[in-house]
C-alpha cells in the first residue's frame, strides 16, 4: 500500500513538473515574437545585430527587425543638441517657404478671380484713376475761390499798404487764413498726383503678374468675350 501511494505521488509531481517546463517554454517563445532585433553598420564597417539599440551606430541609422526578419521601422541617428537645433531651424524654414508658397498661390487664384482677362483690368484701372482725377478737380475749383478771395482781400488791403500794419484784425485773420488754405489744398492736390502714381504702379505690377497668369487659364474656365451679333444674310431677290 506504502509503495503505491509513493508511486502514485512520484507521477504527479513528473506531470506538473513537465506542465511547469511547457509554460517556461511558451512563456519565452511569446517574448521572442516581441523583442526587436537591431541591425547596422558602424564607422568601420562591421555589421552589428543586438537585441537592443547599437551604442555603436549611435551616429548613423539603425533598423529594427522582427524575430521573422521583416523590417519594423528605422531609427535615425542620435542628435547632439547643436545639430538638432540646426535640423528644427531648417524644418521651421521649410515651412515658412511652404506657408509662403501656398500665401502666394491663393493671392495669385484671387487676382485671377478678379481680373480673368486684359479688359476687366485696364477698365478698373481707369475708374480709380478717374476716382482720383475726380477729387483733384474737386480741389482745383476750392483753389478757384480761394484766388478770387484773395483778390478781395488785396483790394481792401489797399487801403493800408502805406502802413500794413494799421490794417485790421480781422483782415489780418482773413489773410492768414486764405493763405493757409491755399497751402493746403496745394498740398491735397499734391498729394493726389502722388496717389494716381501708385495707382498706376499697382495695376502695372498687377499686369504684369496677370500676363504669367492668364495662359495658364484653361479655355473652359476663362471667360469668353461676348461676340458681335451675327449680321442675316441678305435676302435674294427673284427675278419677275
Amino acid at each position: 500500500m506504502g509503495l503505491k501511494l509513493e508511486a502514485v505521488v512520484c507521477a504527479v509531481l513528473a506531470c506538473m513538473a513537465c506542465c511547469g517546463v511547457g509554460i517556461a517554454f511558451a512563456q519565452g517563445m511569446g517574448s521572442s515574437s516581441t523583442a526587436g532585433i537591431y541591425t547596422c553598420v558602424d564607422a568601420k564597417g562591421r555589421k552589428i545585430t543586438s537585441d537592443r539599440p547599437v551604442p555603436e551606430c549611435i551616429d548613423r541609422t539603425q533598423q529594427e527587425m522582427t524575430p521573422s526578419g521583416t523590417l519594423k521601422r528605422v531609427v535615425g541617428p542620435t542628435l547632439t543638441a547643436q545639430e538638432r537645433a540646426v535640423l528644427e531651424e531648417k524644418e521651421k524654414r521649410a515651412i515658412e517657404a511652404r506657408s509662403l508658397e501656398q500665401e502666394v498661390k491663393r493671392r495669385d487664384r484671387a487676382l485671377l478671380t478678379r481680373y480673368p482677362n486684359r479688359v476687366i483690368h485696364d477698365k478698373e484701372r481707369g475708374l480709380a484713376l478717374k476716382q482720383v482725377d475726380e477729387v483733384i478737380l474737386t480741389a482745383s475749383k476750392r483753389l478757384q475761390e480761394l484766388t478770387e478771395q484773395r483778390k478781395g482781400i488785396n483790394a481792401d488791403l489797399e487801403f493800408y499798404k502805406k502802413d500794413a500794419n494799421k490794417a485790421p484784425i480781422g483782415l489780418k485773420r482773413r489773410l492768414e487764413e486764405n493763405d493757409s488754405s491755399v497751402t493746403s489744398q496745394k498740398q491735397f492736390i499734391g498729394d493726389q498726383d502722388l496717389e494716381k502714381n501708385r495707382v498706376n504702379v499697382r495695376f502695372d505690377e498687377e499686369l504684369a503678374k496677370l500676363k504669367q497668369l492668364w495662359p495658364q487659364l484653361s479655355p473652359a474656365a476663362a471667360p469668353q468675350e461676348s461676340a458681335p451679333a451675327a449680321v442675316p444674310p441678305a435676302k435674294k431677290q427673284h427675278a419677275r
